[in-house]
């Protein structure tokens, strides 16, 4: 959950210097504007094939209901933003970004709003929820570990 929540302290970070870059009335250079975008590409694709592959995999299986029914709308209703985003970054090239700068911005900010709302969400429903599945898993892995070796 650590490396998580990181990952979201950085897609924050880069999508607020991306938000800077965009807000300019003249593109910046392009070699600065596609390491900020680069990195921020980066950063989310990594961060959502964890949550896919690893998080919502083993919040599904945990048994509990009300995590179940909430990993489950957290897929439906965010599942297509590694779709999206990759949409989107392959639309703008460095030349129509310089073509359609207003265009570009306004996109911009468009998919950073979907980003920060499934940041927000994350960080207040499903990782809070993640966490205290924790300590209950751990709590039960004692009590097990106990009886074992009462009975021994």
């Amino acid at each position: 959950m650590q490396r998580l929540r990181a990952e979201h302290a950085a897609l924050i970070t880069l999508s607020r210097i991306v938000t800077e870059m965009v807000r300019a009335p003249q593109p910046p250079r392009p070699t600065e504007l596609a390491a900020a975008r680069g990195l921020l590409r980066d950063t989310l694709v990594r961060h959502l094939k964890c949550e896919d592959w690893a998080l919502y995999p083993r919040l599904k299986a945990s048994g509990d209901p009300a995590l179940v029914r909430i990993t489950r709308e957290f897929e439906l209703e965010m599942g297509d933003l590694a779709a999206d985003f990759v949409a989107y970054d392959d639309k703008w090239t460095a030349e129509r970004i310089e073509a359609e700068w207003p265009d570009f911005c306004r996109e911009t900010m468009i998919m950073f709003d979907v980003l920060a709302v499934r940041v927000e969400r994350e960080e207040s429903e499903l990782y809070p929820l993640a966490e205290n599945l924790r300590p209950a898993r751990a709590a039960i892995g004692a009590s097990i570990r106990d009886e074992s070796t009462i009975s021994s």
